[in-house]
């Protein structure tokens, strides 16, 4: 009986820790699973009726460049895919840029992309990674990143008045576009607190807005946001129409191919102290795609496209006075892409330089003082302002130079009484002259 009951506890024991261990997959499983809420809330995306440049496929796009070191290609390295692209870094980090092997301006089919279907999947290609960074144990920021091959910048058409005068190339006149550039990648973020979306960011281009998530400007279809990507450059907007960026250009947005970035994207988590991704299950699925396990492309610094043409090549042009180029350095990938932020736009504001500064100041001022005639008004009230801030100035400098009286305590020592007694002995002794002479006189 003693045996019995020994062997009933040694399997209750063997039964709990079977238990035990079964909980903690569990557990374990869940942590690396994508929360479905990360797709119940994920932006719908609505790409331009008349953009050539759709959602492109990472690896496909892999496969299209050549990996470069100034100017020269990488030799005795293995073919370039997501699970080693990172290994790149060791040729000189942001160095390295990934070659189009096609001439970009022959426009070949890859660098199209690929366009969604009536049910806005995209098929046989994965242009989208969900990268989830727990923030603490409430707060969660889910990105959304889009990738696409090929950005196009704008062309005079896009220039608002008057900095449109201003552009005197000829082929810019000719409607040329500027700042293209090889490889193009856009996110959206959608930051959570405890599975409720509480607030969102879109890019566009150097920098981006972010909204609450109730704030009107954001539509909604059910749960989801809906962002409209711009013509060309893939800028994300909450709304539909000609925004303007950077002060004097114009993107163009509409409702042409809707997009669901999520139905075929790569899911993954930040590792915060290592800044490396974990790979997650998608939401709703029990298990994940190999394909999911790549994230070195994620540790890659390098450019993923070409760097900006030298101007001995004759496929480049430059815009006189703003030193814009037809052709750009293409971007680095997601991990340049603040990350690890406080509010929904990034932290440090992007510095400008003085032209952009300036045109901002200008353009800022333009409608209401320098347009048309209120253009002279504005002239000679500028220069009344400077005239009196000089003159305010001269007289500054006068009254500054000006000796000032200054008042001094005089010593003892420095009023000499001898004298001052001689002095008024003579004035006594001259009154007293002066009354006998007149006594006399009588």
């Amino acid at each position: 009986m003693v045996g019995q009951s020994a062997a009933q506890s040694l399997l209750l024991r063997c039964l709990f820790f079977l238990m035990v261990l079964s909980v903690r997959a569990e557990t374990e499983k869940a942590d690396l699973r994508c929360p479905d809420y990360v797709a119940n809330y994920a932006p719908l995306v609505w790409l331009h009726s008349e953009d050539p440049y759709m959602p492109s496929d990472l690896l496909a796009h892999l496969k299209h460049t050549t990996p470069t070191v100034q100017g020269h290609a990488i030799d005795g390295i293995p073919s370039i895919d997501l699970g080693n692209l990172g290994t790149l870094n060791e040729f000189g980090d942001e160095d390295v840029a990934l070659v189009s092997k096609d001439d970009p301006f022959s426009y070949p089919k890859w660098i199209l992309g690929e366009a969604p279907d009536d049910a806005g999947r995209i098929h046989n290609a994965t242009p989208c990674a969900v990268i989830l960074v727990e923030k603490n144990e409430v707060d969660l920021d889910a990105f959304y990143f889009y990738f696409y091959s090929y950005n196009e910048g704008p062309n005079i058409t896009q220039v608002l008045e008057p900095l449109n005068r201003l552009v005197t190339s000829e082929k810019a006149s000719a409607g040329m576009h500027f700042g293209n550039h090889v490889g193009d990648w856009e996110h959206n973020m959608v930051r959570f607190r405890d599975g409720k979306p509480i607030g969102i960011y879109y890019s566009q281009h150097v920098d981006g807005e972010g909204y609450d998530w109730n704030d009107g400007t954001v539509s909604k279809a059910g749960d989801r946001p809906i962002v409209y990507s711009a013509r060309g450059s893939h800028a994300n907007y909450a709304v539909p129409g000609a925004p303007v960026h950077n002060a004097a250009l114009v993107d163009y947005c509409d409702e042409g191919k809707r997009w669901d970035p999520v139905l075929s994207a790569y899911f993954y988590k930040l590792d915060t102290d290592t800044f490396t991704l974990i790979p997650l299950t998608p939401p709703k699925q029990q298990s994940p795609r190999s394909s999911f396990n790549h994230t070195s492309w994620f540790e890659y610094k390098g450019h993923w496209g070409d760097f900006q043409f030298p101007q001995s090549d004759p496929r480049q042009e430059t815009i006189p006075r703003f030193g814009v180029h037809r052709f750009e350095t293409g971007p680095n990938g997601p991990r340049f892409k603040h990350l690890l932020r406080k509010g929904l736009v990034r932290d440090q504001a992007r510095k400008m330089s003085w032209t952009e500064w300036a045109v901002d100041i200008y353009m800022y001022w333009y409608p209401c003082c320098i347009r048309g005639w209120r253009k002279w008004i504005s002239v000679g009230v500028i220069i009344t302002a400077f005239a009196a801030v000089v003159v305010g100035i001269i007289l500054g400098v006068r009254r500054l130079r000006k000796p000032k009286t200054v008042y001094t305590k005089l010593q003892a020592e420095d009023i000499q009484m001898d004298e001052w007694r001689r002095d008024e002995e003579a004035l006594l002794s001259s009154s007293e002259d002066e009354d006998e002479d007149h006594r006399h006189s009588k």
